[in-house]
C-alpha cells in the first residue's frame, strides 16, 4: 500500500497481515482523489474517515494538505497501526478515535466538510449509516459524503445522492448535503 500524492506521496505503508481489512485499491483511491481535487481544496476542510482500517484514506487526505482530520476505527490493532503510522510520518492535526462508528455518529456533535466511510461489506445496515450522518447533521452545507460499498448496494434514490463511481470491484457513492433554507 502506498500514499499516492502530496507531501507524503510515494511513501510505502506496510500494514501487518493480520489486520481485518480490505484496503481501497490504489487505482480506486487515485481516481477518487482526482475527482475530489477538482471539487474541493483539502487544506481548509474538516474531514472524517469512518471505518479507517489501515488509515490509507486518512493518510491521503493528510498528504494532500488536510489540517483537520479525524479517523474512527473500532479494531484495536487497526487503531494502534493508524496512530503509529501517523506519528512515524509526523502527520499533525490527525485525531484517531477508537470507537464503534454507529455509536460515534449518534453522539458526535461536530459537523464536517467531507466524510469518507468504508464499512465492512458484510454490514447489513448501509442505509442506517448514511441516514445517521444526515439525520444528525454531521455534514456542513455543501458537505460531501463518500461511501465505499459492494456493487449490489444502490443509493440512487437517497435525497442527497449525487453520483456513483465504479473502479473495477470498488464502488463509491457520493452525496452532497444541500439543506433546504
Amino acid at each position: 500500500m502506498r500514499i499516492i500524492s502530496g507531501k507524503y506521496g510515494r511513501r510505502l505503508i506496510k500494514a501487518p497481515k493480520n489486520l481485518p481489512v480490505r484496503p481501497t485499491t490504489d487505482l480506486a483511491k487515485e481516481s477518487l482523489f482526482n475527482i475530489l481535487a477538482n471539487r474541493i481544496s483539502f487544506n481548509d476542510k474538516s474531514i472524517l474517515d469512518l471505518f479507517s482500517g489501515t488509515g490509507s484514506i486518512s493518510y491521503e487526505f493528510l498528504s494532500r494538505g488536510s489540517n483537520d482530520l479525524t479517523s474512527v476505527e473500532m479494531n484495536n490493532n487497526c487503531f494502534r497501526f493508524i496512530k503509529e503510522t501517523s506519528g512515524k510520518f509526523q502527520m499533525g492535526n490527525h485525531k484517531v478515535i477508537r470507537a464503534d462508528v454507529f455509536r460515534f455518529l449518534k453522539t458526535n456533535k461536530k459537523a464536517y466538510d467531507l466524510i469518507f466511510a468504508d464499512p465492512p461489506y458484510s454490514i447489513p445496515n448501509f442505509d442506517e449509516l448514511v441516514d445517521l450522518i444526515f439525520y444528525n447533521s454531521l455534514l456542513n452545507k455543501n458537505g460531501i459524503l463518500i461511501v465505499e460499498h459492494p456493487a449490489e448496494i444502490d443509493f440512487s434514490e437517497h435525497k442527497y445522492f449525487l453520483e456513483r463511481r465504479k473502479y473495477s470491484k470498488v464502488n463509491f457513492s457520493l452525496f452532497v448535503y444541500l439543506p433546504e433554507n
